[in-house]
């Protein structure tokens, strides 16, 4: 079983117009509202995978009702900890082709509320094999959090996919908890290591070589367009992608984490891994839905994706 985690879930809403106008009365021409979050993004890819998932993290108020209700209805196992706070509501406003974002904090984790999580999390970890850790950290839970919840992994010999930035991911490189595979992207490697990172071979694998990224045992690094570089144990990988038309990429990194997970829990080879992570990034980014994919041009996906040892 796969756990998926998201810490600041959110009720997605997006509003369709054919301009926004400001200081005025806008109009919606078309609106939905779905479960959101990187690591539903996840699970719900997971989920279209057939993969078996157990989804968690925190959930409050009637949004977190609306979310229970949406992925119950999608038919994706959840065991959430209920927070005396409001999940949030994230807001997308797309007009006139370009998309403008709304997003709330969310609610503030007491520190009882954050121990309960570790005891929850802990307990669920024993039945599962992996676990995906997605997304921002919630007002109140500190810094090193996630570096908490990989050393319950680690001490229980489960594997772990880290999807997240800035300070909470630089203090679990820092820290002796060390997850299976970190996903960053060009920038946010480059925020990591403090300089602009170049995305040619030879600058990627001088970067993932240093002290900072040891113990780690995948490296991927999505370059967009220009597919991906990862680094496996002592081994480096160039991926290289068609190209393609881009309907929608918000969700994409989460669907190469879905494939990743799967591939973990199927104990495939790096190239395999590699090849199928990227494919379902580029079905998600294909899809005006977030969170989804077209598996029945998979298989045609795969064959255009090369993977080349540098």
């Amino acid at each position: 079983m796969i756990l998926t985690v998201t810490l600041n879930p959110a009720v997605d809403i997006a509003y369709q117009l054919e301009e926004l106008e400001l200081d005025t009365v806008n109009r919606v021409q078309a609106v939905s509202k779905t479960p959101g979050g990187k690591g539903l993004n996840v699970s719900r890819v997971l989920s279209e995978l057939d993969c078996d998932l157990l989804a968690t993290g925190f959930l409050g108020g009637s949004l977190g009702s609306f979310i229970q209700e949406g992925l119950e209805a999608a038919g994706i196992k959840h065991d959430f900890l209920a927070i005396a706070g409001q999940t949030r509501n994230c807001i997308a406003i797309l007009h006139a082709k370009q998309q403008t974002e709304i997003l709330e904090a969310g609610p503030n984790i007491s520190e009882q509320e954050a121990q309960q999580f570790l005891k929850h999390a802990s307990a669920l970890l024993e039945q599962a094999e992996l676990m995906t850790l997605s997304g921002s950290l919630p007002a109140g839970l500190p810094t090193n959090y996630y570096a908490k919840l990989i050393s319950l992994a680690n001490a229980l010999g489960k594997q772990v996919i880290l999807d997240c930035s800035g300070p909470a991911l630089l203090e679990v490189l820092r820290s002796s908890a060390k997850p299976t595979v970190i996903k960053p992207n060009l920038a946010e490697l480059s925020q990591l290591v403090g300089q602009p990172v170049l995305a040619d071979s030879a600058s990627l694998k001088a970067v993932l070589s240093q002290e900072l990224f040891a113990g780690i045992d995948w490296v991927i690094v999505t370059l967009g367009a220009q597919g991906a570089f990862a680094k496996h144990a002592d081994n480096y990988y160039r991926v290289e992608i068609p190209k393609m038309t881009v309907l929608n990429p918000v969700g994409s990194g989460d669907a190469t984490v879905a494939g990743i997970a799967a591939s973990l829990a199927c104990g495939v080879s790096d190239h395999e891994l590699l090849k199928t992570a990227n494919a379902l990034g580029m079905l998600n980014a294909q899809e005006k839905r977030t969170g989804h994919v077209e598996l029945a041009n998979f298989a045609q996906l795969m064959r255009t994706i090369q993977v080349k040892e540098v």
